[in-house]
């Protein structure tokens, strides 16, 4: 049985400053660019039959210097569409909402283009992306390159637990790759935000 790669997209400029960036097209820093080539030999290891991205560009562009190829955009992976908190940073943010996490609080909804998602939204795009691949993995590996909070929703789904649960997992950093898999028929996390 093949493993689910999931890589995270390199650096851009939000990441790096920790603003939410969610359904903008950002594109990716020079660093984002380093990290992305750096994935290529480890992904070249291995038996790849499919790779589904994010279809914005910070993603697709990781995916095309990391070496992959037939590269299909998903809309199912996008990010989680942050509303009204696109752009904007966890400290602004609880400036005017003390104590808020994105796990317990959501989001509020933004104008034109960033209506705002709930965590069980986020977590139904995440099943279906599951269920589209999980099948392919008979015939070994598949990469999904994608964003950070959803890669934890979606982690935590393959576990088979409440999306909620995804506030246990660490924020994946931009450049790195986890990897689900199974032990004993059972899903597993077998590798965690690895540079």
């Amino acid at each position: 049985m093949g493993e689910l790669i999931l890589i995270r997209h390199g650096e851009t400029e939000w990441s790096r400053t920790g603003q939410y960036g969610g359904r903008t097209d950002l594109p990716l820093t020079d660093a984002g660019v380093v990290a992305g080539k750096a994935l290529a030999p480890a992904l070249a290891r291995r038996h790849l039959v499919a790779a589904f991205s994010s279809p914005l560009s910070r993603a697709m562009r990781t995916a095309e210097l990391a070496g992959l190829t037939r590269v299909e955009p998903d809309p199912d992976l996008l990010e989680w569409d942050y509303g009204g908190y696109e752009g904007v940073t966890e400290e602004q943010i609880r400036a005017t909402r003390p104590g808020w996490t994105l796990w317990l609080g959501g989001v509020s909804p933004g104008g034109d283009g960033h209506p705002g998602e709930t965590l069980q939204q986020v977590a139904a795009r995440t099943d279906a992306v599951l269920d589209r691949v999980r099948p392919l993995l008979s015939d070994g590996d598949v990469a999904l390159v994608g964003h950070g909070h959803l890669q934890r929703v979606l982690t935590v789904r393959w576990l088979g637990l409440d999306p909620s649960a995804a506030r246990l997992l660490r924020h994946p950093h931009p450049g790195t790759v986890s990897v689900l898999g199974y032990e004993h028929e059972q899903p597993v996390l077998s590798a965690w935000n690895v540079p």
